[in-house]
């Protein structure tokens, strides 16, 4: 496969929007996480496509975390930060 086919970047951009709706449901679903003012979220992925999605309080105190069985992700990791309903890279905050 070509790395910039159409396909290729509509797998990415499931897998990034997958992601965002993480962060986004657990806003509206765990009290204990959208209590934090500022949030750091990353998804680690493993060789075996696995990936993890903990969610910590920016002191490194894991508040939530979600286990991915499989991902096709395009990165081994990624980090956002969640603040004031907005997400960011950590360049933008």
């Amino acid at each position: 496969m070509i790395k910039n086919s159409p396909v290729t970047t509509e797998i990415d951009q499931v897998a990034w929007d997958r992601l965002l709706h993480i962060i986004a449901i657990a806003q509206q679903q765990k009290p204990r996480i959208s209590q934090e003012e500022f949030q750091v979220w990353k998804m680690q992925v493993r060789a075996d496509h696995s990936a993890t999605v903990p969610c910590d309080d920016g002191n490194g105190n894991v508040v939530y975390m979600q286990v991915i069985p499989f991902t096709d992700f395009p990165l081994n990791e990624v980090k956002l930060h969640f603040a004031n309903n907005v997400i960011h890279l950590p360049s933008e905050y």
